[in-house]
């Protein structure tokens, strides 16, 4: 069996494949994995004289996303917990290798998935409170309230605009380089300009609150509302592109974009799940999963073929993109004790997960298996979920 390593990042990018997290020197210049696809692509009849490099980089690609779907959704599951904050925290971003954690606590942390270890810190001013947050390699971008703040790598931080009341209680917020997206309890999104540090433009969104907010590569705006719709608009044009709605009422707690698809995922605050395809403006399917709200979904980069969604009945759901199927239900194997161990950087204390059969009752089943998903990120073979806790837990999937 061979197993693909990655820390490859969970934010969507464009389609180009020097953007796509497999395409890369390692991946290229493997030779074992150079074998293993010639040898399947022989197997099957196929030639490999032209176009090899590419073909194979490709090729690579898709035998890595076979792979992980199908860690996802059979393979075995090692669970990871360590404390990350000493109070509880409820979102997690993970990108490039590193997950940054917070919203709860006074101080973001900066972690290395490999390490376990603690990268940087950075604090949030005694006077504000982080309502959310995003990143890219250079900077953190904070909601505080009704004010912006930045926090580079290099710990410096500024928080602008320095007036109180600009712009209204925003809920939540997304970074693209260069703008931040506000998301407001007035039903706009508020577009900053990193580096002039002004607002650029206000776009109105809903006739509701602003719950959640997704940012593409080409410019669109994508956002939930509690009212139950989901809307579209261009970043460059303030133009509206769409409004897809929800068959029932219930508002929309979480949503992301797959650009390679154009397929926008949404979750309710009733459990149900969308997906709706951008190119026809139509539903493609939608099914109710739990009875209770889903607060986070995501997805691996270049993965077509699987939606990780998590909420507050605490059980990790793998989805299949293109129909809604839950191919696998997945919680804390509570039963069997604790194994730990200790590096230098952090005491991580080590569960198995256990798979839900189809007729299982989830309500029966005790709290302490299922503690409430309040944020999840989507990595090679591996998830990180966030608990509204001090700790913060990677589930590794392998065959």
């Amino acid at each position: 069996m061979i197993y693909f390593v990655s820390s490859s990042p969970s934010s969507t990018s464009s389609t180009s494949f020097a953007a796509l997290p497999f395409a890369n020197p390692v991946i290229r210049k493997s030779e074992l994995l150079q074998v293993l696809y010639f040898k399947l692509r022989r197997d099957s009849g196929e030639s490999t004289s032209s176009g090899q490099r590419k073909s194979m980089e490709f090729g690579l690609q898709e035998v890595a996303m076979k792979y992980h779907r199908l860690c996802l959704q059979r393979g075995r599951i090692d669970i990871h917990r360590w404390k990350a904050h000493s109070v509880g925290v409820d979102q997690c971003r993970m990108k490039m290798g590193l997950l940054l954690t917070g919203v709860g606590d006074k101080v973001m942390r900066l972690w290395s998935l490999d390490s376990y270890k603690c990268e940087e810190e950075y604090y949030i001013p005694d006077t504000a409170s982080l309502v959310d947050f995003d990143f890219d390699e250079s900077k953190i971008v904070g909601l505080l309230g009704s004010r912006v703040g930045i926090w580079t790598r290099n710990g410096k931080r500024s928080i602008f605009p320095s007036r109180e009341g600009t712009f209204s209680k925003g809920l939540c917020v997304r970074y693209i380089d260069p703008d931040a997206v506000i998301g407001c309890e007035d039903g706009t999104a508020r577009v900053f300009d990193m580096y002039s540090r002004t607002c650029s433009r206000i776009i109105k969104m809903h006739a509701g609150p602003v719950t959640c907010l997704a940012l593409s590569d080409d410019e669109l705006i994508l956002s939930g509302s509690s009212l139950g719709s989901v809307s579209i608009s261009d970043l460059a044009s303030d133009q509206r592109v769409a409004r897809l709605r929800s068959t029932d009422s219930a508002g929309i707690r979480t949503l992301c974009f797959n650009p390679c698809w154009q397929l926008v995922f949404a979750g309710t605050t009733v459990g149900y799940t969308y997906c709706w395809d951008l190119r026809t403006m139509k539903s493609l399917w939608e099914t109710r999963i739990s009875s209770n709200v889903l607060y986070s979904l995501s997805y691996l980069r270049s993965d077509n073929s699987t939606l990780a969604v998590g909420g507050i009945d605490g059980v990790l759901r793998v989805l299949n993109q293109n129909t809604g199927e839950v191919l696998s239900r997945c919680l804390i194997d509570d039963e069997r004790p604790i194994s730990s161990t200790r590096n230098m950087h952090a005491f991580i204390e080590k569960k198995k997960g256990i798979r839900l059969p189809e007729d299982a009752e989830v309500d029966r089943i005790p709290r302490t298996c299922r503690p409430p998903i309040t944020c999840l990120s989507v990595g090679m073979k591996k998830v990180v979920t966030a608990h509204n806790s001090k700790y913060i837990r990677m589930w590794e999937f392998n065959m």
